[in-house]
């Protein structure tokens, strides 16, 4: 039997789900109109759907126990935290009134950090079949 890490395979579906159901909210969130309409299109398009794409990826990679999806999962991790951290703290310094779309961005942005740290745990490098 090969030594697996606590919670690979949750990680795992969790990650899959979130990933495919993130492409059509951030859709929904990047075409709901103003405030901010142009940027929340243009970090949709150039890094929110990439991230989610590659997180897609590297859940298949996961479920495929290949070491490449451990490397890929962390780089879509560290692609979302780029986009989410920065977004919702300018949201929240421009946009006063609406607290709901930025402590949501923050709230990923820290559930991303925890994944992320997950995944470049060394048990993940040290297995020998992923």
């Amino acid at each position: 039997m090969i030594k697996m890490a606590k919670g690979y395979w949750v990680m795992t579906w969790v990650g899959l789900i979130a990933n495919v159901t993130a492409i059509p909210l951030i859709g929904v969130i990047a075409f709901a109109g103003p405030p901010l309409q142009t940027a929340n299109i243009s970090l949709a398009i150039s890094l929110a759907w990439p991230a989610s794409i590659v997180g897609i990826v590297a859940s298949a990679g996961l479920l495929a126990e290949r070491r490449w999806g451990v490397i890929l999962a962390i780089v879509a991790t560290s692609m979302a935290i780029s986009a989410s951290l920065p977004y919702g703290i300018v949201r929240i310094a421009l946009i006063r009134d609406s607290h709901e779309l930025s402590t949501l961005t923050i709230s990923l942005a820290v559930l991303n950090l925890l994944s992320l740290i997950y995944w470049c745990r060394p048990i993940h490098r040290k297995t020998r079949r992923l």
